[in-house]
C-alpha cells in the first residue's frame, strides 16, 4: 500500500489555504521516472509517496493524497477531479510497455486476465475489445509478480516494467496497446496525467510539477541508464523506450484522445460522460479538439 511513514495531515483546512505538507503520489515505473526527477527537492514542504497507478488512484479518491499520478480513466471517475499540470504519460504510436498476450484471436477471446497495477490499460483492452470485435469477455486478475503462466485466460494484459521484455511462450496474437489505439484512431494516447480534486489548494506544486518533468527530460540518458540496469535491459532499449516510445507533455492532440477515451469508456459505463476539468491549463474550442 501507499507509503504513509512521514507525517500525515488532516484533510480540513480553512478555505484557499495551503496544506502545510501536501501529500504527492507519483509512480515508481520506468516510464514515470522523467515525471518525477528531483520532484521531492523541488517541493521540499510535501510527502512524495510511490505505489502503483491503481492504489495512488484509491489514495486520491480516499483523500490520504492531494495530487497524484493516477491512471487517465480514474480521472473520469469522479466529476469533482482536475488536471493541474501539463506533464503526462502518452504514447505517439507503440508503447512497448503495456501489451495484450491472446492465445486465441481477438475475436474468440472469452477470458480476459487483467494486470493488477492496471486500470487505464484495462479499459482501453476492454474498449478495443468491444468496439473491434464485439467481444466483452470475462475478466480475472492477475496478481502483480505473477506472469502469463500463471494464468489460463484466453488472453492476458501486461503493463510497465514487466511487460517490456516479452513473456517465455507463445501467443496468437501479441497487441502493442498504444499502437493499437494509435492506428485505430490517429491520436495519441495519455496513460497517466497529475490529477487533483477541486478546491484543493496547490500553491506552486503544478508548477513544480513541470519543472520536474523538463528536469527529466534533461536527464533521460541516465535516468534510461538506471532503468536499464534495474531492469537487466541494454541501455538502447530503456533509452529508446523513454524517447521514441513515450511522450510527456499534454497538449492539443493528447487531450483530444483523452476526449475520445472518455466518450468510449463512457459508452461502456466505464467512466463517468462529464468532461474532463483542466485548471490553469487553456481551454480547447469544441472544434479544435476535433480537428486535433
Amino acid at each position: 500500500m501507499i507509503d504513509r511513514a512521514r507525517k500525515q495531515t488532516p484533510n480540513s483546512l480553512p478555505e484557499n489555504k495551503v496544506q502545510a505538507t501536501m501529500r504527492i503520489g507519483a509512480v515508481s515505473y520506468l516510464n514515470s521516472k522523467p515525471l518525477v526527477e528531483d520532484l521531492e527537492n523541488l517541493c521540499p514542504e510535501s510527502d512524495c509517496m510511490f505505489d502503483v497507478p491503481s492504489r495512488l488512484a484509491d489514495g486520491l479518491a480516499s483523500g490520504d493524497l492531494d495530487v497524484a499520478l493516477i491512471p487517465s480513466v480514474e480521472s473520469f471517475l469522479n466529476p469533482d477531479y482536475e488536471v493541474v499540470s501539463d506533464a503526462c504519460v502518452a504514447t505517439h504510436g507503440p508503447v512497448m510497455s503495456v501489451k495484450l498476450y491472446s492465445r486465441v484471436h481477438p475475436g474468440e477471446i472469452r477470458t480476459l486476465a487483467l494486470d493488477e497495477g492496471s486500470r487505464t490499460s484495462a479499459a482501453l483492452t476492454r474498449i478495443m475489445l468491444e468496439e473491434r470485435f464485439g467481444v466483452t469477455p470475462e475478466l480475472q486478475k492477475l496478481p502483480l509478480k505473477k506472469t502469463t503462466r500463471d494464468t489460463n485466460a484466453d488472453a492476458v494484459l501486461l503493463i510497465g516494467d514487466r511487460a517490456i521484455s516479452p513473456p517465455k511462450e507463445s501467443f496468437h496474437t501479441v497487441w502493442d496497446l498504444g499502437e493499437e489505439w494509435v492506428n485505430w484512431t490517429g491520436l495519441p494516447f495519455v496513460f497517466a496525467m497529475w490529477v487533483t480534486r477541486q478546491n484543493t489548494e496547490l500553491g506552486e506544486i503544478p508548477s513544480r510539477l513541470a519543472q520536474s518533468r523538463d528536469a527529466g527530460l534533461n536527464a533521460i540518458e541516465r535516468i534510461a541508464q538506471d532503468g536499464a540496469e534495474a531492469l537487466n535491459l541494454d541501455y538502447e532499449t530503456a533509452l529508446n523506450y523513454l524517447t521514441k516510445n513515450l511522450y510527456f507533455k499534454l497538449g492539443d492532440a493528447e487531450r483530444a484522445g483523452l476526449k475520445m477515451f472518455q466518450e468510449l469508456a463512457a459508452n461502456l459505463g466505464l467512466a463517468d460522460p462529464t468532461p474532463l476539468s483542466f485548471r490553469d491549463l487553456p481551454e480547447l474550442e469544441e472544434a479544435e479538439l476535433i480537428s486535433a
